[in-house]
């Protein structure tokens, strides 16, 4: 087994690939609330050989967006070679195959969870791929197996810690499940007992205590974020807080509103403006999901045109609150 080149422990939590909401700015607010590692959205390996638009913004970084593990999607092996070939010169050093993204404009090319189909030439694949990159820097994101009832992980995960992968990730759902139903961490349990490189689990984390849970009943090396951390990137501290026995605290509008400030800081900071503003209407009603009244506040935030006018709904409804 090969190691890799940072930790991967339970007390250092990871953010998930989130396609069209973990761009530079939202990985850094993560940082900043006790997130280690962060996954980029899906870079597709063809459109990156082909300059597609769009590919360098995900591939956007800085110092404080460290370590950045550069997730690339695609069926192709020459392309996701060339691919870890390219990012290398360009100075990225960790990377991972997504092989669970059950989307259908993902899966009609073979790429994302599509690859289980096929484990031996997801393997071939995989072996060109680590053999690319520095000892211990390829990961692989991975599900059951596509078929419902027909699990591959097993054969998958041993092969690939033959090969040399430095880490997996597991979202313990069939491929053609989508989403649905509910993730099965009894099978996180059972490839952590017969691998021995590290196990990232993915899958129903919500909130901080479901991944003290995880962590309790699987024994995984670490856990990654997805929704959770969409909903509420505190759920990094929250979840450390709980690893230490500390009580979080309860979700409060002061502590959303500091968030969204930071939020609209970073964005033009890393000249994002324009981005900032169109993630604006779609991050904040996120993060106020649960609060009292957030309901109403949430339509009207998805017509604002500027981060004042958020911030002025944002002290109405804790001025209201606060009277009540």
């Amino acid at each position: 087994m090969k190691k890799t080149l940072f930790p991967i422990t339970a007390d250092k939590p990871w953010l998930a690939p989130l396609a069209g909401f973990s761009d530079l700015p939202f990985r850094l607010l993560c940082h900043e609330y006790g997130c280690h590692a962060a996954v980029t959205e899906m870079v597709s390996a063809k459109g990156l050989i082909y300059d597609s638009p769009g590919t360098n913004e995900l591939l956007q970084t800085c110092d404080q967006d460290s370590p950045l593990v550069v997730q690339l999607f695609g069926s192709e092996e020459p392309f996701l070679v060339q691919s870890i070939e390219r990012l290398r010169k360009a100075g990225f050093r960790y990377f991972d195959l997504n092989c669970g993204c059950p989307v259908r404009k993902v899966i009609k090319t073979g790429s994302g969870a599509a690859l289980l189909k096929e484990p031996e030439n997801l393997l071939k694949i995989a072996k060109s791929m680590i053999d690319a990159a520095e000892p211990g820097c390829m990961g692989f994101k991975i599900r059951l197996g596509w078929y419902v009832g027909q699990p591959v992980y097993l054969q998958v995960a041993t092969k690939l810690e033959e090969l040399g992968a430095g880490w997996v990730t597991m979202h313990p759902r069939f491929g053609a499940q989508g989403f649905t139903g509910h993730a099965d961490w009894s099978h996180l349990k059972t490839l952590k007992e017969r691998v021995t490189l590290p196990v990232i689990a993915s899958g129903d984390l919500f909130h901080a205590e479901d991944a003290i849970k995880c962590i309790e009943q699987t024994s995984v090396d670490s856990i990654m974020f997805a929704r959770g951390a969409l909903n509420d990137p505190s759920i990094f501290t929250r979840y450390l807080q709980l690893r230490r026995h500390e009580e979080p605290p309860a979700k409060s509008w002061q502590q959303m509103e500091d968030m969204v400030r930071r939020l609209s800081e970073l964005y033009p900071q890393h000249g994002m403006d324009r981005l900032g503003l169109l993630k604006m209407r779609t991050l904040v009603p996120r993060f106020l999901k649960g609060l009292p009244g957030a309901r109403a506040l949430r339509r009207d935030i998805v017509f604002c045109k500027s981060w004042d006018e958020v911030f002025a709904i944002l002290q109405t409804s804790m001025s209201e609150t606060e009277e009540s």
